[in-house]
């Protein structure tokens, strides 16, 4: 009787493991409950500081042609737990060194009736959860298609979301500032506003997710590590509060294709009581792989002006001529014919870049529409492909590169690739190859308009694969990459550092076509930003457009010191003065932040921000003890505080501050700005006004 009470007793226990398994944060401020239900569904919830943030979710993966998916009949074989502790030191980034300090518990579940096994690994930070599925090899799972993957995120209450329409095509909208259950009226507008039409659901909105409780507990949803596998939207279930993952169809409708041993990318979820912790989390880079590069000294990070915006707004164009008949596969004959006299990329024109450029201290010249076809693509044929190699008549590769060289310039190349990605795989390596002979480091290249073949999305499977093929084809020949209108990024850019940049959200362009909201740089570095640096252009100085085409009517929403502030609270390595040399000569003085703004960092510290409202960050140069302030407003003046108190003590710095006037509005009075200078040390205090989508900037000196 005594072995069978015992072994009883063991039995209890090994099924409460097998029920119930908890994990606690490495300084215990988050719990995560895994458990299974009844019918064997794995669920789990999550609690931050003793309150529940994430209610009971259940979890799983649906897979097609399938008689049983991966959803329930589970039980529990194994649990192993682990903690994980290192510090390490990015290539470029905020700060010196990060922090991987996490627990682990990694459980194994055999699934009745199939014998397939499944591991979900869960990793909880100080900062949040990540989470994953993982395939072992196994008799009985070996090649698999996902019909969708159940992932589920349940929500306390009905929640204040940031949010932008689950769209497969593109990211480049205006957020949105709703309740949960506003979502599914107000995402029909979003949708009408954009070209894109391909979305999912009414209530499908794209990741990364940002989310504010009633009780100001602050929730941000997410995915890290993005590799061989669809990009994560969120449905949600608007009567019961539960979003659930809902990834990128192929041209078939198909979600993933899986052969066993694989993963799934991690699932994240960040929670704080304070938003400057979302902000400052390394969360996203810490569940990526460490540099696959082992030599990254050719990877730096870059300050550039560009032949770009003067096309953006329509001055002039990507096109050498306008009127010349449809040519196919770029293979055309120019000698005959009439230039519009509008081309951006011309050779006078491109030196004015490099000799501005050079003159301010910048590292390189962007210059697009330098290759034969634009007038067809944008003419003709939506279905024209370009080939990387033939430049217009009056664009001198070699004489360019040069004279370029000769200043001490670099020129980054671009790649329009008409969304023709084959096309572009067949020609990369001859491409890359131009690019290295010709002495271009780095490369933007682009996406725009529907993927070819027909049916395939921006972010399904198959063009996530090519994004990755093209990152790590470029690292072969020492080339930065910077990718527009790509997949949104998941923290790759830790396990290849040479992905320097993307846009993959609405960038500065939209300025151009219409505006942004003036609280949008507000809320990307809540959103976009959490997976990875921008290409957002900053910059601008002029925003009445029409003063650069009297055809364009638009009006950039933002004050000249806003534009200054972004180089600080938008961290990119990657780092453009968008607009022309011709408006900032017009404003040297306030031209010198951005020649004097660094682009890579030893420390930041997130001061105040508010998603939606404001955001105030202060960083210090890497290599100096100079430290930069940036603030972003978004529509309601506010007045900002600033304590000095992460200046090293004893010494003495020169604040040189860069401010809206008292009289200064985004749509108003943008460019009324006033600098002065004061001394400052680490006890020093700082109150300073931001204006109507305004701001400021600050540059810290020490003195010597």
């Amino acid at each position: 009787m005594k072995n069978l009470f015992f072994a009883s007793l063991i039995l209890f226990a090994f099924s409460s493991i097998a029920e119930a398994q908890q994990l606690k944060s490495p300084e215990g401020k988050f719990v995560m409950e895994f458990s299974l239900q009844n019918d064997g569904t794995p669920t789990y919830n999550l609690k931050y500081k003793n309150k529940e943030v994430v209610k009971t979710s259940k979890l799983g993966l649906e897979l097609k042609d399938d008689k049983k998916s991966l959803l329930n009949d589970f039980t529990v074989v194994d649990t192993k737990t682990s903690t994980f502790d290192e510090t390490w030191k990015p290539v470029w980034g905020e700060v010196d060194n990060i922090r991987n300090h996490y627990n682990e518990l990694a459980v194994t579940l055999n699934q009745k009736g199939t014998d397939r096994q499944i591991i979900i690994r869960f990793r909880l930070f100080e900062d949040g959860l990540g989470f994953r599925y993982e395939f072992p090899a196994q008799k009985n799972l070996t090649y698999f298609v996902i019909k969708e993957e159940r992932s589920q995120f349940a929500m306390t209450g009905d929640h204040t979301a940031f949010w932008i329409p689950g769209d497969y095509d593109t990211q480049e909208y205006d957020y949105t500032k709703s309740k949960l259950s506003e979502i599914r009226g107000l995402s029909q507008k979003a949708y009408t506003a954009n070209v894109s039409q391909k979305s999912f659901s009414p209530t499908g909105v794209q990741t990364s997710l940002m989310l504010k409780t009633n009780d100001g507990i602050y929730i941000n949803l997410h995915e890290a590590a993005l590799i061989n596998y669809s990009c994560m939207h969120l449905n949600l279930d608007d009567k019961n509060l539960v979003f659930e993952s809902w990834l990128t169809p192929d041209a078939k409708g198909d979600k993933g294709y899986m052969q066993a041993p694989s993963h799934s990318p991690w699932r994240t979820i960040m929670v704080s009581d304070d938003a400057r912790e979302i902000l400052a989390s390394k969360m996203t880079l810490n569940l990526n792989d460490p540099s696959k590069i082992d030599d990254t000294s050719w990877i730096k990070p870059v300050k550039y002006v560009g032949v770009w915006w003067e096309m953006i707004t329509g001055k002039s164009s990507w096109s050498y001529t306008n009127d010349f008949p449809t040519v196919q596969l770029g293979v055309s004959d120019f000698s005959k014919a009439k230039p519009s006299g509008t081309h951006g990329a011309n050779n006078a024109n491109v030196k004015k870049y490099i000799d501005f450029a050079a003159a301010n201290g910048f590292d390189a010249v962007l210059v697009e529409g330098w290759n034969e076809g634009w007038e067809d693509w944008f003419g003709h044929s939506k279905d024209y492909v370009f080939d990387f190699l033939t430049p217009y008549p009056d664009f001198d590769v070699k004489g360019l590169h040069e004279y370029a060289k000769s200043k001490g310039v670099k020129i980054i190349m671009h790649h329009e690739t008409s969304g023709s990605v084959r096309n572009y795989e067949r020609h990369m390596d001859a491409a890359y190859k131009f690019m290295k002979d010709n002495g271009y480091d780095a490369v933007k290249s682009g996406y725009v308009g529907d993927i070819l073949p027909r049916g395939e999305n921006h972010y399904d499977q198959w063009i996530v694969n090519h994004y990755q093929y093209a990152i790590e084809k470029a690292a072969d020949y020492k080339i930065m990459v910077n990718a527009h209108e790509a997949v949104r990024p998941t923290g790759i850019c830790r396990t290849y550092p040479n992905l320097i940049g993307n846009e993959a959200a609405r960038g500065t362009e939209y300025q151009a076509f219409g505006g942004s909201k003036p609280n949008h740089v507000t809320v990307l570095p809540f959103t976009r930003l959490i997976g990875g640096p921008m290409d957002y252009t900053p910059g601008i100085f002029e925003m009445d457009i029409s003063k650069m085409n009297p055809d364009n009517k638009s009006h950039v929403n933002s004050t000249i010191c806003n534009q200054l502030a972004l180089y600080v609270t938008m961290y990119s390595p990657l780092q453009m003065a968008a607009d022309t040399p011709e408006n900032y000569n017009r404003f040297p003085d306030a031209f010198q932040f951005i020649k004097d703004v660094a682009v890579d960092w030893a420390e930041s510290k997130y001061i105040e921000a508010e998603p939606g409202d404001f955001i105030t960050v202060a960083r210090k140069a890497k290599g100096t003890n100079n430290w930069f302030i940036g603030n972003v407003n978004g529509e309601t003046p506010r007045t900002s505080n600033i304590d000095f108190g992460f200046l090293e003590k004893g010494k003495k710095y020169t604040a040189t501050i860069y401010a809206d006037a008292k009289d200064a509005h985004y749509k108003t009075n943008p460019q009324a700005y006033t600098i002065k200078k004061i001394a400052v040390t680490s006890k020093s205090k700082l109150s300073q006004l931001s204006a109507p989508g305004g701001g400021y900037a600050i540059s810290v000196i020490e003195t010597k």
